[in-house]
């Protein structure tokens, strides 16, 4: 075969196999989301093949709460500190979107994301925490999927009970009781603006640590906070 013949080839197989992975996105039963609690969750069941690949003895900590169990602080912290204009778009930031673009441009490699609450919740619930352009894509189709059948508040709700807030923490009523000693729902604005300053890498931060990054951005987001809860007065 020549080299012309194996290119040919090779770039079928690659867009069959693309095809393959993206269809089964239009197949989720996404509606499913608005009345089961999707625990474990894809992410969940990865970190504990992790332990299991490694030798580690360690189990999954979380615990299911309503929203109306989630103190406000908490639910601002993590909009604003992770999606501002989530109550307003249909699962993509696209402004946030060009702005990652040309920051990795800049950096020659894949280093900002753009996800939304939304994305995030489609990425954890049912893909794998790889970067790759496929997955964007269906991480894509998900996304806007479950944005026509499910309401934001359920959105918000299930991110709030499956992120990663420690090394086997998930979800913020574990985070509160294991950081804090407390329910999420007594979460004050400073605990809240801490939990909601690891998001980016819940395993190498610590919310009551003295991690430059984590004081900067507890005291952004805790005043970030402060300015929406001024203008209700």
């Amino acid at each position: 075969m020549n080299l012309k013949k194996i290119v040919i080839v090779s770039a079928i197989l690659l867009f069959v196999g693309s095809v393959l992975y993206i269809i089964p996105a239009f197949f989720y039963d996404v509606d499913k989301l608005n009345k089961n609690n999707p625990i474990p969750t894809s992410f969940m069941k990865y970190r504990m093949d992790q332990w299991k690949r490694d030798g580690v003895n360690k189990k999954i900590r979380q615990t299911w709460v309503p929203i109306s169990q989630i103190s406000r602080n908490m639910r601002l912290a993590v909009i604003v500190s992770e999606d501002a204009k989530f109550w307003k778009h249909d699962g993509f930031d696209f402004e946030a979107i060009q702005d990652a673009f040309v920051e990795n441009f800049r950096s020659g490699r894949f280093k900002y994301g753009a996800s939304t609450i939304s994305q995030q919740v489609i990425k954890n619930v049912y893909l794998s925490p790889t970067k790759n352009p496929l997955r964007k894509i269906k991480e894509a189709i998900l996304t806007y999927r479950m944005e026509q059948v499910v309401s934001k508040k359920r959105i918000l709700e299930i991110y709030l009970n499956i992120i990663e807030m420690g090394d086997g923490i998930f979800g913020v009523q574990e985070a509160a009781k294991y950081y804090f000693g407390k329910p999420a729902s007594a979460l004050t604005v400073t605990e809240a603006a801490k939990l909601a300053s690891i998001l980016p890498n819940p395993i190498k931060y610590h919310p009551n640590s003295d991690q430059k990054f984590v004081t900067n951005r507890t005291r952004i987001i805790a005043s970030r906070i402060a300015k929406i809860e001024s203008y209700k007065k």
